[in-house]
């Protein structure tokens, strides 16, 4: 991590600290200020006599990784050991209800997807209207409704260590824009739940030169059996072990117009001209259908998601990352344009199903499968980061608490490396992979 890192990484936790200091000594002192509840790992609940409303919540993750070749001697393992998670979130409500806010923040100031390492600190920053007492709109930067299921549930949530490489390969994870959501009631006792989505496309809050359209997009799910309970729709394992079985399946869809990275995650980092020297970028199609389920203990989670992209028939130049342009857009040797914007982007499809069940003595006992199906031109054919179609994770947890509050998680996968590898240095590598992973939760 550079010294510039370093700076940004200190500067975010003091002016962290200081708003939490600062609210806290208000609180202190404030006569009107209350402690409504707190449950562990479910954060601290504040009011006041005229109806303003405070939560703050927040965890953290120290994280251990191991990572080992089946052809490759045992002393070429690369370990690690890191802050994964420095998680802080305040969210409340003004006296009129029908107005709520969000920020949340990590403070571990870095955030891996596979194939980049971005410096992450905001994460939601946003305000929301209840427009009537079944639909919702919020506007600024928050998780998006048009990805996979997984990216629904908080991180301190999870059944394994990390989630699927399905997520990793393609969600966009957080976006800026105006977000509308509903929540309706049907017939004996089901529900629907409409979700549209309207952002810049780019991910996370774009600083500089806003590129390409906008990104439009959607998802529907229902839930025949009612809702969960204690928003359990939106954590991976059953820690309420859920009397009477839950259900919610869905689908979801977006079209991002004029896409300038690989997935939608990031602002400007891939771009390409036509013959006058204007912007022209390829349009990102995404969609998917997934599921949840549990009963008494028992979770299971199944994802798809299919991309394609269009790439204009104008281009002529892609800017390279020092910021000169060029023409050579070889592939295997040929000219070839639409291949070489392609082989930059994740375009496939992929799966995911994982199972588990969590006993009442707080031992869970996980499984997971993870499919990646790459297209002919695509970024996950890159043998660096991707180029491994299977992914096999068993896991165990022990949960400290009757919540999510204290865990200890460890899991093993096993990675499928038959189309030929290389490691972390871009070095080819025979055989598969193995990683072991484990994490301790702990949340206020």
């Amino acid at each position: 991590m550079n010294n510039s890192i370093n700076y940004k990484s200190m500067k975010v936790i003091k002016i962290t600290s200081l708003c939490v200091f600062m609210f806290l000594g208000l609180v202190a002192r404030a006569q009107d200020v209350n402690l409504d509840t707190y449950k562990f790992g479910e954060g601290l609940n504040f009011s006041t006599d005229d109806g303003y409303k405070l939560k703050i919540t927040g965890f953290l993750q120290p994280y251990m990784d191991s990572k080992t070749y089946t052809e490759v001697d045992e002393n070429s393992s690369q370990n690690r050991f890191r802050m994964r998670r420095i998680r802080l979130r305040l969210e409340g409500n003004l006296k009129d209800e029908r107005f709520k806010y969000r920020f949340a923040f990590d403070l571990s100031g870095t955030s891996e997807a596979g194939d980049t390492e971005t410096s992450e600190y905001l994460l939601d920053a946003y305000v929301s209207y209840d427009i009537t007492s079944r639909i919702k709109a919020t506007f600024g930067q928050r998780s998006t409704f048009t990805d996979n299921r997984e990216l629904f549930m908080a991180s301190n949530t999870l059944q394994l260590v990390e989630r699927s490489r399905l997520t990793s390969a393609f969600a966009a994870i957080r976006e800026f824009g105006l977000f509308l959501q509903g929540n309706f009631k049907t017939g004996k006792g089901s529900y629907i739940k409409p979700y549209f989505v309207l952002t810049n496309g780019d991910g996370l809050n774009a600083i500089g030169k806003d590129r390409g359209g906008l990104k439009i997009g959607g998802r529907i799910d229902y839930l025949p059996f009612g809702l969960f309970t204690n928003k359990g729709q939106f954590k991976q394992a059953d820690v309420m072990r859920e009397t009477a079985p839950k259900l919610v399946i869905g689908a979801n869809f977006s079209h991002n117009n004029g896409m300038s990275s690989r997935r939608g995650r990031a602002n400007g980092t891939i771009l390409y001209l036509d013959a006058n020297d204007e912007e022209s970028l390829p349009d990102y199609t995404k969609y998917g259908i997934d599921f949840l389920f549990k009963f008494k203990g028992f979770s299971a989670l199944g994802e798809f998601v299919k991309t394609t992209a269009i790439v204009p028939e104008d281009i002529t130049q892609r800017i390279r990352n020092n910021g000169t342009t060029s023409t050579n857009f070889e592939v295997n040797g040929i000219q070839d344009v639409d291949s070489y914007v392609r082989g930059r982007m994740m375009l496939g499809e992929a799966y995911n199903i994982q199972a588990g069940y969590l006993f009442k003595n707080g031992i869970s006992i996980d499984g997971r499968y993870t499919r990646l199906n790459a297209d002919e031109n695509s970024f996950l054919n890159n043998a660096t980061f991707y180029n491994r179609p299977n992914y096999y994770t068993i896991g165990i947890s022990k949960y400290l608490s009757r919540s999510y509050g204290a865990k200890i998680q460890a899991d093993w996968t096993y990675i499928d490396g038959s189309q030929g590898i290389n490691d972390n240095n871009s070095m080819p590598i025979p055989g598969n992979e193995h990683l072991l992973r484990i994490m301790l939760t702990f949340a206020f």
